[in-house]
């Protein structure tokens, strides 16, 4: 990680030599005033060498252009144990059969289950303790593109006899020496309860994939004469945490009656050290441009994608962050980051985004557009997984299957069935629908307009997937051919429960997504949400008070005290308000100092000339990767605002504007003092800013509410323009001060 920091606090930018002869107000899309002692004036700058500071017509939506959670704490103490007693079976006989390429349907394929498709060899991804990461996301695209297998739904009696028949009739066929691994659900939910006090609820039971659906598929493989299987999953808990759980919920016994290893996929100081070291983490190279590029992959997961066979067995249900939970959100647990150690731990910041709705909910606020956000964040770096590990086939647990919201509350389908199919985009869209929650209006109505989970909708569209013609076979197919009851709890404040012959639930356009005022702040009318103009509510951001005496430190490691007190308001929206992946976070103090702003940058290009020098005021940042800030220190004169340039290596631009006069004042100086980090590998960036001129600070005073907006050029091609308060026009345009949000200056 490198960082930087540059002093640039200015009053003026001119030589006095320069500054009499040149006229530093210009016109606001780039034309010269048609004044004659303007021209003259500028002609007079340019021979004493000034140089000229117009910017040219055609500039970008900003610089004046024209338009153009922390991890739950462990439930044991972590401690070391002796290697358990089954460990992953070694990959040293298995190397001799075929790799894991690209299906190739042989001309006799199974059209109706894709199962006796054959495969052929591939080149390793495994060299030196590191993984090819990119050559499996081309493996795995490619597959998961021409995956139009059907889904197969299957309805039984009960968890074994489906765990058979959807192995026997969905996973692909492969030589018996194939190594073969499971990976259920076995650690998705929030506690372990006393039945005793809790109505009969152990608080893992109706979470999880059952044991006896995973026997199923274990007996199917040994039918086929299989007899290397492994059966793993990341829990990120303690290794004494994991052994208790896969005794409590009979793994254990069941993995020893069948003869299949059981471990876990994580470096907890015995898996990662012990026999053949299945949770030993690998890195990934290749996969620098993902949202995810701190993934490691466990071993055993790394050998099985190489030269086995890889089957997620997700329990099928509902999930109060993602909506559902089968195969796309079931990859959560075969993530380990490097962003800290243990890596197993780090799962957490695959959702790190949410803990600013988090924060300003348990404050008493409902930001809709932060949770919208940050899931949309989430989504993007859940297909990254799935493109790097993906499985040969998702085999859902559905007996039953579980409306609620996955943890707390719990109401169980009245059918028992399988959902599985070898493309696991495809089987999401079959489990949503048998949940309830596919093309649902009602869900669109809470969600932006996600009719059903984001993380379908961010994987069909990564792949290029039209979900609407999947086709669905087995004895269960019927069951989606009338409405299927939904039951729902979202971890936002709404839930959705309708049974078939009730009135519909409401649906009609997304609810608006700006966030809700806190219960204190009424508007002039007396009504919350609304602007004094009688408007919609508009997006807010709070600005704490620095307290005198005390100091932030800029440079740009954000670790002050005083950061943690601010309120962050979080977006990935585009300029038309559509998600894009590339989160940015922004936090506001103040003082009579001035404006203190810290911005941290996700999936962070860094796209910057380095040439250039960081101490002058850089023309034409806005053509690179950078923040803007724009703020209007008059509420009263809205369409007279300043607007600040900041790239993450601290370069800066800044000038005034009046739209009504149609006039930019280059010479004004936001009197800034900027400092900044980056690290590129984690593409990540903080930029930390004290914003110190007269006209921001004489605008600074308690409970003031001053128009502002935030946004963020990102890329090269395709280019991103960014906005926290979206202005919604058909061309990239920052200049709409009509859609700026407000910050608030908290007493």
């Amino acid at each position: 990680m490198s960082c930087i920091k540059i002093l640039a606090s200015r009053r003026r930018r001119f030589a006095p030599s320069c500054s009499a002869s040149m006229n530093t107000t210009r016109a606001i899309h780039g034309r010269r005033a048609r004044r004659s002692s303007l021209a003259i004036a500028a002609l007079v700058a340019v021979l004493s060498g000034c140089g000229d500071r117009q910017r040219q017509p055609g500039g970008g939506p900003g610089d004046g252009g024209p338009a153009a959670a922390q991890p739950p704490p462990d439930a044991a103490a972590s401690s070391p144990a002796p290697a358990p007693a089954q460990t992953a079976s070694s990959f040293a006989a298995a190397s001799a059969h075929p790799a894991v390429p690209t299906a190739v349907p042989s001309a006799s394929s199974d059209v109706v289950a894709g199962a006796s498709q054959r495969y052929e060899s591939g080149p390793s991804v495994i060299a030196s303790d590191s993984i090819d990461g990119a050559a499996l996301r081309k493996r795995h695209v490619e597959r998961i593109k021409a995956d139009d297998s059907p889904v197969t739904v299957l309805r039984g009696q009960g968890p074994l006899e489906l765990g058979k028949r959807i192995c026997e009739a969905v996973v692909p066929r492969r030589p018996a020496a194939t190594p073969v691994l499971l990976k259920p659900n076995i650690c998705g939910f929030d506690s372990v309860k006393d039945p005793a006090k809790s109505k009969g609820d152990d608080g893992v039971t109706g979470r999880i994939t059952q044991p006896e659906f995973v026997r199923g598929v274990v007996q199917c493989l040994k039918a086929r004469g299989h007899t290397k299987i492994t059966i793993a999953e990341g829990c990120g808990h303690s290794h004494k945490f994991w052994k208790d759980i896969a005794q409590r919920t009979g793994y254990e016994a069941m993995a020893a009656e069948e003869g299949a290893a059981l471990v876990a996929m994580d470096d907890d100081g015995v898996y990662d050290v012990a026999g053949d070291r299945p949770g030993k983490p690998l890195a990934i190279r290749g996969i620098q441009a993902t949202h995810v590029p701190t993934l490691l992959m466990p071993k055993v997961l790394a050998e099985h994608l190489d030269h086995g066979l890889f089957l997620s067995l997700p329990r099928l249900k509902m999930h109060r962050y993602s909506v559902i939970s089968v195969g796309i959100k079931g990859m959560q647990g075969t993530v380990m980051l490097s962003d800290s150690a243990p890596a197993y731990k780090q799962k957490w910041r695959m959702h790190r985004e949410l803990k600013a709705y988090l924060d300003t909910k348990s404050a008493g606020q409902e930001d809709r557009a932060l949770y919208l956000s940050s899931l949309r964040v989430f989504a993007e770096r859940m297909v990254d997984v799935l493109e790097i590990s993906a499985p040969d086939a998702v085999l859902g647990d559905g007996a039953p299957a579980m409306g609620g919201d996955g943890f707390q509350v719990l109401h169980p389908t009245s059918e028992m069935v399988a959902v599985g199919g070898t493309n696991p985009v495809r089987v999401d869209r079959v489990a949503a629908e048998l949940l309830g929650v596919w093309n649902s209006p009602a869900l669109a109505r809470e969600l932006g307009g996600h009719r059903t989970s984001p993380l379908i909708d961010a994987a069909a569209k990564r792949f290029g997937l039209d979900l609407k013609a999947t086709a669905i076979t087995g004895d269960g197919a019927d069951l989606l051919k009338s409405p299927r009851p939904v039951h729902y709890k979202a971890m936002a404040p709404f839930r959705l429960d309708w049974e078939p012959g009730q009135a519909p639930l409401p649906g009609g356009p997304a609810k608006a997504l700006d966030p809700a005022p806190p219960a204190s702040q009424k508007a002039p009318d007396g009504k919350q949400g609304a602007e004094p103009s009688g408007g919609p509510a508009k997006p807010e951001a709070h600005a704490s008070p620095l307290p005198p005496g005390e100091q932030v430190v800029l440079d740009g490691k954000a670790d002050d005290a005083a950061w943690s007190r601010a309120k962050a308001v979080l977006w990935d929206t585009d300029y038309a308000g559509k998600p894009t992946g590339f989160p940015t976070r922004a936090r506001f103090l103040w003082s009579k100092q001035g404006l203190h702003a810290l911005f941290e940058l996700s999936n962070a290009g860094l796209n910057t000339d380095h040439s250039k020098p960081v101490g002058t005021e850089r023309k034409g940042l806005y053509k690179e990767d950078c923040i803007e800030l724009f703020l209007t220190p008059a509420p009263s004169s809205p369409r007279r605002y300043f607007e600040v340039e900041i790239g993450p290596f601290g370069h800066f631009f800044d000038i005034a504007i009046d739209r009504d006069a149609r006039l930019e004042d280059t010479a004004w100086s936001s009197g800034a003092t900027i400092a900044t980090s980056q690290d590129a590998r984690a593409r990540t960036a903080v930029i930390e800013a004290l914003l110190a001129a007269p006209g921001i600070v004489g605008a600074l005073a308690p409970n003031a509410r001053l128009p502002m907006n935030l946004y963020r050029m990102e890329g090269k091609d395709p280019r991103h323009y960014l906005a926290w308060s979206p202005p919604r026009t058909s061309k990239p345009n920052f200049h709409v001060p009509e859609a700026f949000g407000v910050l608030v200056l908290d007493p």
